[in-house]
């Protein structure tokens, strides 16, 4: 899988030595930036009266230090569970909507107390979950349930990031959709789309559509997911203005989206330090930084991350791989742009989604520390910092 982002930015300026390694340092201003794109593609499309809403998508990026920052261009959130909709409710603004595989009934209670919409994978769950729902309406509570539904139509580049991949677990499949099945849904949710740009969309959405048009008139909104690459220089932002429009136009309904990659495009690095060398028919590298413990979509995908300032020339390039004794803990063969000898600081870019939240201390492996940086004041803030008690207090 090739990564569809990598933009230095103003990273490129960056002095490496002025935070901890390994370190995340997002940039505030390129949030922000990212943030008024989502929000002028929103209000353009609305600007004729249609009903459109741009939530962030937590599991792709969850540091809630900057909620204040999204909060100011975003109308919400989409959880992927209680506790993120616990931590939606702590420190974002805006509607919460919250989706999972299965919900377990000791937490649907306090889910639906929480969200604003409460996204079931299947009628059946939904229809489990009946007596739960309407006790959160009789104590005034206005959760709205909708249904996500497989819309059978596979656009990925890798099938394990595909919900419309055979077989996929991830909504209810759109050919078995009946009206019984539409009893009580006020929303419908799909979501079909990684890392990619406006044509996927109107494809899925040409398959959607006349499935789900019987109901345009029960439907109170529609929630078309993330995926959406929307703030990518490449995205095609005026195709999508159009399309929200006249699917509000079309349907009666809210439209809602909820990027999530989008949110935090190239909006943060993973500093790190090389802390050894040698060479077994190629050139080796240990870093302090860790392919299975700090970037798991690295062996998971797999993708090879870009490195800020790497060079484009014939220097031999050397593999670098995490301190784990996982043998597999490889990041990839990279021409550094400083001397390969130990000390030497390099990043890896677009690290502020998906990588943050998926970090993990396999080994023993220290967690990266958490950086702010403002590119445009230059502010620097290290936010926080893990310990040894953090990887003691996880066991028992």
């Amino acid at each position: 899988m090739e990564t569809k982002a990598g933009d230095p930015g103003a990273f490129a300026d960056f002095d490496l030595s002025r935070v901890d390694s390994p370190a995340f340092v997002i940039d505030a201003a390129k949030l922000r930036a990212n943030c008024q794109v989502l929000a002028q593609v929103r209000d353009e499309a609305a600007s004729d009266g249609a009903d459109i809403k741009v939530f962030a998508a937590l599991k792709a990026f969850s540091m809630w230090s900057v909620a204040p920052l999204i909060g100011e261009y975003l109308d919400g959130v989409c959880a992927s569970g209680l506790w993120e909709a616990r931590l939606a409710s702590e420190f974002y603004d805006g509607e919460i909507a919250t989706y999972s595989p299965a919900f377990k009934p000791e937490d649907l209670e306090e889910i639906c107390r929480l969200s604003d919409h409460v996204i079931f994978n299947s009628p059946t769950q939904m229809k489990r979950a009946a007596l739960i729902l309407d006790a959160a309406s009789v104590t005034g509570g206005d959760v709205s349930a909708g249904l996500r539904i497989n819309p059978m139509v596979a656009t990925g580049e890798v099938p394990r990031y595909d919900p419309s991949s055979p077989g996929s677990r991830l909504g209810f499949p759109i050919d078995q959709l009946t009206e019984e099945h539409m009893e009580g849904v006020e929303g419908i949710h799909f979501h079909n789309l990684c890392e990619q740009t406006f044509e996927p969309l109107r494809q899925t959405w040409d398959r959607v559509f006349d499935a789900i048009e019987p109901w345009f008139g029960q439907l109170k909104w529609i929630n078309m997911g993330g995926g959406h690459h929307i703030t990518r220089a490449d995205y095609e932002r005026r195709e999508l203005v159009e399309f929200l429009r006249d699917a509000a136009e079309d349907t009666g309904a809210r439209i809602i989206i909820e990027p999530g990659e989008a949110v935090a495009l190239d909006a943060g690095i993973l500093v790190g330090t090389l802390l050894d060398t040698g060479f077994n028919e190629v050139p080796v590298g240990i870093t302090d930084v860790s392919a299975t413990c700090h970037m798991p979509d690295v062996i998971e995908a797999p993708y090879r991350p870009a490195m800020l300032g790497e060079l484009d020339d014939d220097t031999i390039p050397i593999r670098l791989g995490g301190p784990s004794c996982l043998a597999g803990d490889v990041i990839g063969d990279y021409r550094l742009p400083v001397p390969a000898e130990p000390g030497a600081r390099f990043a890896f870019l677009d690290q502020a989604h998906y990588s943050m939240v998926k970090t993990n201390t396999f080994n023993g492996v220290p967690l990266p520390g958490i950086w702010l940086w403002d590119s445009e004041t230059d502010a620097l803030e290290c936010v926080r910092r893990f310990d040894y008690e953090t990887f003691r207090d996880r066991l028992s």
